[in-house]
């Protein structure tokens, strides 16, 4: 049979449409939209933060964009939280797919993608209409639980639906098309976090809190109707590429105890994800009302704007610099190098007046070249059988750290009834937890260097000839879904 890249044989049309370049891109773009919806309704807290910590009441009235006309914050109309209570939303969704996503791995092992893409699609609608129902029941005892509840089914379909749609991707594209479709998949979520924080807070001025989250809501939806499409073409071309006996036969062997197997590097690679995410999502989540507190005249409008700089960036540079690092490789040496070109952002952001924008925009490209370059490592240090435990261990942890990390910058901004403007003190003590853990991240990645390098420096070797010669080894046709799973990682 022929390999998935080429369509036709010289002067032969295709004896199958699953053979041809334009059935996998149509899988691709479907599958690209799985996850569309859900990374916009992620991140709709961080850009109504103002409202989801407003007063329940406000007697004098709200200005229409919770601004005064200097610029200074007014009284806004909302939900009622403290910050400890807001960051919570962001906590148990780490805290879910810390627990979810190495069951679920091992779930879509077992009964197939297509079952995982309809379930976990189905968990985000599910969970993002309990967060949206929850918001019609403020100044109630009901309304914390409803949107905890939400989020945590929402944290259970999005973080699982990333690992099939992984899985779906590494399967169409197995070649030199890998890197660029990953790089694209990557792209297409942060296009939703982008449109979150373009649009969420006009819509909000316009329609309310509610009919927001109920407008996230029906966007998730979108990924529920991607998930059919996809399905369907997946069953079709497959049928039609004879490949279902193969998957069946390989969808069984990952096991539990195969995480004594794991090796040392792979640990440490596990941690420097960690603390390098640790201060990044976390930052996300608080950085428009952070740019408010700290910086004079940013309405909210345009405060969510600079926050999503960070995703504008990595929109942007995702498929490239996937490309770049498949093509050069040195994935260690970029993991050190984005930590330690992080590490004046936070500095920057508590201590100086320098525009946020700035900022925002270089932890975007950090945040790029970390994505890409340590996700992509764990093939390259653990053992074939082991990948799908190790990529589901390494998502797990992950999510523990960003989890822990929401619920003390939750604390250090304050547990008591929300404020209106949150002290400057405050905020430098959160980037100064940052820093700390972009600290431990460059410890951690020298420390995978060094230990790479003992080893055989896998990680710093170029990965273009390595990658042909497993194709050699390994015909297309013939080649255990599961080695191809994780090849590109779990990019969030």
């Amino acid at each position: 049979m022929r390999p998935l890249h080429q369509c036709r044989g010289p002067g032969a049309w295709p004896t199958v449409a699953a053979q041809c370049a334009y059935y996998r891109f149509l899988v691709l773009f479907f599958n690209c939209l799985l996850t569309f919806g859900s990374y916009f309704c992620f991140d709709i807290p961080s850009v109504l933060q103002e409202q989801f910590q407003g007063n329940l009441t406000c007697p004098n009235g709200t200005q229409p964009n919770g601004t005064g006309h200097n610029g200074t914050l007014a009284c806004v109309e909302g939900l009622g939280m403290t910050p400890a209570q807001y960051n919570l939303l962001y906590a148990i969704y780490a805290w879910t797919n810390a627990l979810v996503v190495i069951m679920a791995g091992f779930l879509v092992d077992k009964l197939g993608n297509r079952f995982g893409v309809f379930l976990f699609s189905f968990l985000t609608v599910v969970g993002s209409s309990i967060f949206a129902l929850g918001s019609h029941f403020k100044g109630t005892p009901y309304l914390l639980p409803l949107m905890l509840t939400g989020r945590l089914l929402f944290g259970s379909g999005n973080g699982s639906l990333t690992i099939v749609q992984n899985r779906i991707t590494a399967f169409w594209f197995k070649g030199k098309e890998l890197a660029l479709a990953f790089g694209l998949t990557l792209s297409f979520s942060r296009l939703g976090s982008v449109l979150n924080f373009f649009f969420t807070q006009q819509f909000e001025n316009h329609f309310g809190i509610q009919w927001t989250l109920w407008g996230g809501t029906l966007l998730c939806m979108l990924g529920f109707i991607s998930a059919i499409t996809v399905s369907v073409l997946d069953k079709v071309g497959v049928k039609q590429l004879g490949l279902d006996g193969v998957i069946q036969q390989e969808s069984k062997k990952v096991q539990f105890q195969d995480v004594r197997r794991l090796p040392l590097c792979y640990w440490l690679l596990v941690l420097t994800i960690m603390f390098f995410y640790n201060g990044v999502f976390p930052f996300v989540a608080d950085a428009s009302k952070f740019i408010q507190d700290k910086y004079s005249g940013y309405s909210q409008h345009a405060a969510a704007y600079i926050a999503g700089a960070v995703y504008d960036s990595s929109l942007v540079l995702s498929a490239a610099v996937g490309i770049l690092i498949d093509y050069v490789g040195l994935r260690g040496l970029f993991a050190v190098g984005c930590a330690v070109l992080t590490l004046p952002i936070f500095a920057l952001l508590a201590f100086t007046f320098v525009p946020p924008l700035v900022s925002t925009i270089w932890l975007g490209i950090t945040y790029s070249f970390a994505a890409a370059s340590m996700w992509p490592s764990i093939p390259l240090v653990v053992p074939q059988a082991t990948l799908g435990t190790a990529m589901g261990l390494a998502t797990s942890v992950q999510m523990v750290g960003i989890g822990l990390s929401n619920l003390i910058v939750g604390h250090i901004l304050g547990t008591k009834s929300s404020e209106l403007k949150i002290p400057l003190w405050r905020w430098q003590q959160m980037m100064i937890f940052m820093l700390a853990n972009t600290i431990a991240c460059i410890i951690a990645s020298v420390i995978l260097n060094v230990v790479d390098k003992q080893q055989g420096g896998k990680l710093n070797r170029a990965t273009q000839r390595s990658s042909t010669e497993q194709e050699v080894r390994q015909p297309v046709d013939t080649a255990p879904l599961l080695d191809e799973v994780g090849d590109e990682g779990s990019i969030n």
